[in-house]
């Protein structure tokens, strides 16, 4: 069934006639290299042409090409139709650029035919007006060219302003705004005099601005002959040398795992805090700026990290909107799981979603256009799919390089940009550095080199691997601490998860790094007291956890706050307070701080107040006191802060969609050659083809490359009774929703409304 390749173009008129000469195996490839083509899948080998000339299909796939091959594309464009690879080596300074002429044959941007190579006629259009900065020739101005050796000897003999202007248009932009009656502009005149430039027709927005400016041209041939017959200054075939350091695998690795250990911490404790106290979601979605804020001083990271790591969880499904009357960021039953993973599971969970995230933290606090201010962390307006294609180009530029080699900023920026040259230059470099920085945090790099974990997420292996890669660069955990007598304590790796709650609710924590360091205060050490610990289960935990003994200013904190904590506690009358010490009542009745709580003495050691015990407990920690709530038999209540969780929502769920891969791109091909079979045996004995319905955007395709190239298609035509008649039509335009031309043995001009034309074919032979 394979239909054997048309290289040499022998019958081929049309990129449809060469898409139907190609090998199933050259089909196969297409659509891999441009899977939009397949998605929804064409009827035949003739939708599937239409659609790779379409405007977006086009567009898209140039996006996708080197610095190199654009050049080549361009001199394709610019050497004309029907060129030979001779004259497009000449463009390109008699380079050797079959390679790339192949590649973008096998892209179908370009179509070979008996006279040489064709471009697909959108390629111009999305290249622009002015390829490889060459405007239109004098021809295609309507004027008289002026013969090459008069340019020679007119540009010899050119005044200095004329040739400082000639200086400015040669390598583009080709059209320059001069008003010709300024001072200066006697170079201008002498070049349009000579028609060296030409005046450019102005816009109707300038003829009704009535602008005195006049914006002149610089005609193609005499560029090329100005530039020596080089299309561009510098020929870019190759991408340009990468400079690196190189600093080892294991100074890597070494690196990315600390930043791994630190990652996780981060998250636990952001999991922590969340839990019992989750910031409110924004009416316009997203987290409030002091939120942010709030939680980059708890965290003891700046706002960029604290907003991309809320991103990041975010992406990995451990926080989400919990879809309440009042919603909140909750963490959801996700991240109870991800807790009780192993450290190399967690990484590659955080890692993989950020890898495949749309969402572009680095943009959180930037006007972004179309908004009036700042946008917000986990807010909607963070959603930019390019940042997902731009952190995999940067990756595999990092893949590219040895293991342990650092590129420098430069020469990474300076790839990147020969790799995606349409791309908006200071958006890359931005970007770049956005994705770089990222990337250490995650430890997917490290001091700047791809780690062997991030090499093996970015080459797509399996999430156990990946996991265990990361899992050999991790410090083991810990489980001890190095008390001072500072009243600090040095958790020398990350610490096992009894020891790191134990030190989460007894310590705050001061430094990150290779160590933790954690500081013990009167208000950390209260925070465990309210938790249910005694003074002396407290002192037995850490004593067993230190290496170093316990100091004593650590126990005179531990007990001073204990012998504090409890000596006035709080019940329910409304409220009440008791105290065995009848002065500390005398204070609290004095305090003006307490006067709103209006306490009123019932008892030589009872006070009773008109406010919840909640309210009280934290008014007095706020005047300085210690209480603590007691139940009606007289113990303790023990103040477990309820931890919120948000649920799993399927309207949450990101859209999914199917991968064209090999096995589908094959089948594809067999179900398009058996189409085209198909058609072929049911082609009418009038010479009337058969008429498979197109999509909407296939048939203004076909219909505008008709038009283009002057000639007839067959076209299925509903009319109004819903009956379909087949046409030979010869369209001359296509706009607005209609296709104007002349139907076969007709010379009156005829429009037909796309939406009702149900199939279209060329003509055979």
């Amino acid at each position: 069934m394979s239909a054997g390749p048309s290289l040499d173009g022998v019958g081929v008129r049309s990129l449809a006639d060469d898409i139907r000469g190609r090998t199933d195996q050259q089909l196969t490839a297409l659509v891999l290299a441009r899977p939009d083509l397949a998605r929804p899948a064409p009827s035949d080998l003739t939708s599937l042409a239409a659609r790779a000339g379409t405007r977006a299909s086009v567009q898209r796939a140039i996006e996708g090409l080197d610095l190199g091959h654009l050049q080549v594309l361009e001199a394709v464009v610019v050497a004309g139709d029907g060129a030979g690879s001779g004259s497009v080596d000449e463009l390109l300074g008699g380079r050797d650029v079959r390679a790339q002429l192949q590649r973008l044959w096998d892209l179908a941007l370009v179509w070979r035919a008996p006279e040489g190579l064709y471009a697909v006629r959108t390629v111009p259009e999305v290249l622009g007006a002015h390829p490889a900065g060459l405007g239109p020739s004098s021809v295609e101005l309507g004027a008289r060219p002026v013969p090459p050796p008069e340019i020679r000897s007119l540009v010899d003999a050119a005044p200095e302003s004329a040739r400082s202007v000639l200086d400015r248009l040669v390598w583009g932009p080709p059209v320059g705004v001069v008003n010709r009656d300024a001072p200066g502009s006697e170079g201008v005149r002498w070049l349009l005099d000579q028609r060296l430039l030409h005046v450019v027709t102005p816009t109707v927005t300038e003829r009704a601005r009535g602008e005195s400016e006049t914006r002149v041209l610089l005609p193609r041939e005499i560029a090329l002959l100005l530039r020596g017959g080089r299309l561009h200054e510098s020929v870019a075939l190759t991408p340009p040398e990468a400079e690196t350091t190189d600093l080892g695998v294991e100074r890597v690795d070494s690196a990315a795992g600390g930043e791994v250990s630190d990652l996780l911490a981060l998250v636990e404790e952001a999991i922590e805090l969340w839990g019992p106290a989750p910031p409110r979601v924004l009416r316009t979605g997203g987290l409030a700026v002091r939120d942010l804020r709030r939680l980059a001083d708890s965290l003891d990271v700046d706002a960029t990290r604290a907003a991309w790591l809320v991103e990041t969880m975010y992406g990995a499904g451990l926080v989400a909107d919990d879809g309440e009357v009042v919603p909140v960021w909750a963490p959801t039953p996700v991240a109870d799981e991800w807790l009780l993973e192993r450290p190399g599971a967690r990484w590659t969970r955080l890692a993989a979603a950020w890898l495949t995230s749309t969402r572009a933290a680095h943009l959180v606090g930037a006007r972004l256009p179309g908004s009036s201010s700042p946008a917000n962390a986990l807010s909607p307006d963070l959603h930019w799919p390019p940042v997902r294609a731009m952190r995999t180009d940067v990756l595999a530029e990092l893949a590219e390089l040895g293991p342990g080699e650092v590129p420098a900023t430069e020469s990474l920026l300076a790839r990147l940009s020969w790799r995606r040259p349409l791309r908006n230059p200071a958006r890359l470099a931005d970007t770049m550095t956005a994705v770089l920085r990222e990337a250490e945090w995650l430890g997917v790099t490290g001091r700047g080199g791809l780690s062997t974990a991030g090499r093996a997420l970015v080459a797509g292996e399996d999430t156990d691997r990946v996991g265990a890669a990361m899992a050999l660069q991790l410090p083991e955990p810990v489980d001890h601490v190095l008390v001072q007598a500072d009243l600090t304590a040095i958790a020398p790796g990350p610490l096992h998860g009894d020891l790191a709650q134990l030190m989460r609710i007894t310590a705050d924590v001061e430094s990150r790094g290779g160590a933790t360091v954690h500081r013990f205060t009167p208000t950390s050490v209260r925070r465990a007291l309210d938790a249910g610990w005694t003074a002396d289960e407290l002192l037995d935990a850490l004593r067993g956890a230190s290496r170093t003994g316990l100091p004593q200013p650590l126990e005179y904190l531990v007990r001073d706050v204990a012998r504090r904590h409890g000596q006035t506690r709080v019940g329910g009358a409304t409220a009440y307070i008791r105290s065995d010490d009848e002065s500390v009542l005398e204070s609290l009745l004095v305090e003006r701080s307490l006067g709103a709580l209006r306490l009123r003495r019932i008892a030589p050691t009872v006070l009773v107040a008109y406010a919840d015990p909640e309210t009280l407990l934290e008014m007095m920690r706020e005047a300085g006191y210690s209480p603590v709530q007691e139940r009606p038999d007289g113990s303790v209540v023990v103040s477990v802060a309820a931890r919120r969780r948000a649920s799993v929502r399927r309207a949450d769920s990101p859209p999914r969609t199917l991968a064209v891969d090999a096995g589908y791109a094959s089948s594809l091909v067999r179900g398009l050659r058996a189409a085209e079979e198909a058609a072929r045996a049911t082609d009418g004995e009038d010479g009337r083809p058969a008429l498979a319905p197109t999509d909407p955007a296939v048939t203004v395709a076909a219909l505008r490359d008709a038009a283009a190239e002057h000639h007839g298609v067959w076209i299925g035509y509903a009319d109004m009774t819903g009956r379909t008649d087949r046409y030979l039509f010869y369209p001359t335009r296509v706009e607005g929703g209609r296709a104007w031309g002349r139907v076969a043995d007709s010379t009156t001009e005829r429009g037909f409304s796309v939406y009702r034309i149900t199939g279209v074919a060329e003509l055979a032979g």
